[in-house]
């Protein structure tokens, strides 16, 4: 295995890409998320690269346009388009071995992957997709599912019913909390309805794992199907995985998408 860093085209402009080279003929493309460079935050996606392509499984990372190395104005997710159908593009000219892709994004690197239809992948691993659309919708107010889920975790807990009967809730703040939670489930947002729409047009294997402590995760899966077989759930984890045993959980999930 060995770690190859190159420039390919994207129209006019140069891309920077990341090829971790491995004999298998699935290979992992890793769309990138927010504005992150192609390492990760904290190097994450470097060290998950790593990881796959040592269980033999080739892997590309680029940073989009107008980020990182790559020329050109970052247009954002909903533009990112392109940049992925040319990182696909270059992926298969340096890795010709490679018959299948499968795309994996966080965030709204999924919701990319999403809105375009699996831009051209075979397979997709969509992991805590984005569905805020302003800063309104992104408040400090968890989904009601998760403030009832919440409340019934204190009530299931003896020490809180006693804080509760010894005066040492505040009421006001429960009341707040309870009306809260009756909230009937939220009418999913247009981004949501046009990554749906997006994706049912893609007609390639789909896994879409949900963090269930990360609060992007959590609105997601208030504004999605909970019933749709193709969601996963990491008990625990947060956004970016950075728990151990979340690690794992989120390296097995991919193996098994590139095995499969």
């Amino acid at each position: 295995m060995s770690r190859l860093h190159l420039q390919f085209g994207c129209g006019t402009h140069k891309l920077a890409g990341t090829l971790d080279t491995a004999p298998g003929t699935s290979g992992l493309l890793i769309v990138t998320g927010g504005n992150e460079l192609r390492s990760g935050a904290f190097s994450g996606q470097a060290m998950l690269a790593q990881q796959v392509a040592k269980a033999g499984f080739p892997v590309f990372r680029f940073d989009r346009r107008g980020i990182g190395d790559s020329e050109g104005e970052n247009r954002g997710f909903r533009k990112s388009k392109k940049d992925m159908r040319a990182a696909i593009e270059a992926f298969r000219a340096i890795a010709p071995q490679v018959d299948r892709v499968v795309g994996f994004g966080n965030c709204d690197a999924a919701s990319a992957l999403m809105l375009a239809s699996g831009s051209e992948c075979d397979a997709l691993v969509l992991s805590n997709p984005w569905t805020i659309e302003d800063e309104a919708e992104g408040s400090d107010l968890p989904p009601p599912d998760a403030i009832r889920s919440r409340y019934l975790d204190k009530l299931r807990n003896p020490a809180e019913l006693k804080r509760l009967v010894t005066g040492g809730v505040d009421l006001r703040k429960l009341a707040r909390g309870l009306a809260s939670s009756v909230v009937s489930r939220t009418a999913p947002t247009g981004l949501a309805e046009e990554m749906r729409v997006g994706l049912e047009a893609f007609v390639g294997d789909t896994r879409i794992l949900l963090a269930s402590s990360d609060r992007t995760a959590q609105l997601f899966d208030n504004a999605w199907d909970k019933a749709d077989p193709r969601i996963a759930r990491c008990e625990g984890g947060s956004h970016a995985y950075v728990e151990p045993e979340a690690r794992k959980w989120l390296l097995e999930q991919i193996l098994a998408a590139l095995r499969s």
